[in-house]
């Protein structure tokens, strides 16, 4: 079997390796405002994971384990370890790619996550279903319903309409039918205190899909944390307030590139 790739958008030529994984509706696409804002100071790379957007379908279906993994030879091709931006389904594949490579893994942020749909047997059900939907509307009208959940009521139509035209392009089954049975089937509630990666985890104000429960969550189980929460922002706050989330990011990819040494 060959092994699954992943197509990657690059931006910066120096400094540590940012790895940048989107959520289960969308593509690299989706990190445009950080491969354009964090590039100055960190090499950045944004999947698209395999049986999405550019990338090609995998030739068997995979498990979180199975993406985890492609997202680690993604970082050893690029040398040394990286740290991981995951929003929503990318920071639970972050996770578990930190349970199984952690010496790949410097730092995680993760962006309006969550430990999982698998930690609730109704949540899981409809993540299961959401194939069914794709095949049943298609693409385009299986993002415009979809699309505008995952922004606040505040946004500007000019994101909404990007959003959704991102997740038109990004998804297709059988893609998408792996992403959301990977989801459906996890629960790293345990897992959390094994993880040693110092974590940034930030959640939107005004996001509706996870939102702060699922944040704290992963906050109180895991062992090296700070949380924080984007003002003004929905499920995608990376896109909905790239300069506030952007902040956060550096901060903390300053604290963890840059202790303090002691005197």
């Amino acid at each position: 079997m060959t092994p699954a790739k992943a197509h990657v958008e690059e931006a910066g030529t120096s400094g540590p390796l940012l790895l940048c994984l989107h959520g289960i509706g969308s593509s690299s696409a989706s990190f445009g405002p950080q491969l354009q804002a964090l590039a100055e100071e960190f090499r950045v790379a944004a999947w698209d994971a395999p049986g999405y957007g550019r990338s090609p379908d995998p030739d068997a279906p995979l498990d979180l384990d199975g993406f985890a993994d492609v997202a680690a030879e993604v970082i050893r091709a690029r040398g040394g370890s990286a740290h991981v931006l995951g929003v929503s389904w990318g920071g639970v594949i972050a996770l578990r790619l930190a349970l199984r490579h952690p010496a790949l893994v410097a730092s995680l942020i993760l962006a309006d996550s969550s430990p999982g749909s698998g930690t609730d047997p109704g949540k899981a059900a409809a993540m299961r279903a959401r194939a069914d939907e794709l095949r049943a509307l298609g693409p385009r009208a299986f993002a415009e319903r979809r699309g505008p959940r995952l922004v606040s009521d505040g946004a500007p139509p000019e994101l909404v309409r990007r959003v959704v035209d991102t997740m038109a392009h990004a998804v297709r089954l059988p893609g998408y039918a792996h992403a959301a049975a990977s989801m459906a089937s996890a629960d790293l509630r345990a897992d959390l205190p094994r993880i040693t990666a110092p974590t940034l985890v930030l959640c939107g104000d005004k996001d509706q899909v996870t939102g702060p429960d699922a944040a704290q969550a992963l906050a109180g189980g895991l062992r090296r944390t700070a949380s924080v929460v984007v003002k003004d922002a929905g499920h995608l706050a990376n896109q909905e307030q790239p300069e506030r989330f952007n902040a956060w990011v550096l901060a903390h990819l300053h604290i963890v590139t840059n202790p303090r040494t002691k005197g």
